[in-house]
């Protein structure tokens, strides 16, 4: 790789609810003392996208759909640890129960906008995941850049700071969608499996799905950086399953 890696580990919900989206907290938790005792660096999208002083080796942490369970079990865990963390909404969602595509079964609450504003007054940074979570790519461009820009657009004013990240619903954003996504954010991840560096995209960034690292031994080799091969056993799985799953059947 070239440069700096950045691993951009990818979350949604810390519970019981089962399913590849969910992982447990106390698998959360182990995780999470791995990374804090590793020396690894902990970085945010600003500092990825300014590109200035990276750590040889750092981590960003992210969670998608901002569910109740953020607030409720996982930024405790990482605010006793001072791990920053990324979390991107749904806009049109916000205090109501997933709906979309691929949403469990029952249905996890999403937090609401009080909750939000206090987290952000906490430190935690959030990012916009369209206002509908829709599949961006069969949208015309009228349709996508009204949810891009309406989500962002939300979200300034019930915080009242800048929006500058950006998360795809499903991980599906073709070229045409990131050429679009581009105009209005700093940065955009998806659900590819992979490290970031310096020749990386910061609009088609991967990042790492860490119900694949529940065994917190494998996520410290992870960190130590014996952990390629592993890595490259899951990338293959993962285009495999790509091939012949729709998009709603892999990551929300």
């Amino acid at each position: 790789m070239t440069g700096p890696v950045v691993d951009i580990l990818m979350y949604h919900s810390i519970s019981e609810a089962g399913g590849p989206t969910s992982i447990a907290p106390g698998d959360f938790a182990a995780q999470m003392r791995v990374l804090a005792a590793s020396g690894v660096g902990l970085i945010t999208l600003d500092d990825l996208a300014s590109g200035a002083n990276l750590p040889v080796r750092s981590c960003i942490v992210t969670f998608d759909d901002g569910f109740q369970d953020f607030a409720e079990t996982a930024w405790p865990i990482l605010s006793d640890l001072g791990i920053p963390a990324m979390v991107y909404l749904p806009s049109g969602c916000i205090g109501r129960a997933e709906s979309w595509r691929g949403a469990n079964a029952p249905a996890r609450p999403l937090m609401g906008w009080r909750t939000i504003r206090d987290l952000a007054a906490q430190g935690v940074q959030f990012g916009s995941h369209t206002v509908s979570h829709p599949d961006l790519d069969a949208m015309a461009e009228a349709e996508l850049t009204a949810e891009l820009t309406q989500s962002r657009d939300r979200i300034e004013t019930e915080l009242g700071q800048p929006i500058r990240h950006f998360a795809p619903p499903y991980g599906r954003a073709s070229a045409r969608v990131r050429a679009v996504i581009a105009r209005h954010y700093a940065t955009s991840v998806g659900t590819r499996l992979g490290q970031a560096d310096r020749a990386s995209d910061l609009h088609d960034l991967p990042r790492i799905e860490m119900f694949y690292y529940q065994n917190p031994e494998r996520f410290r080799d992870h960190l130590r950086g014996k952990g390629r091969p592993y890595l490259r056993l899951r990338q293959g799985l993962r285009a495999a399953r790509d091939l012949t799953s729709k998009p709603w059947e892999r990551v929300q």
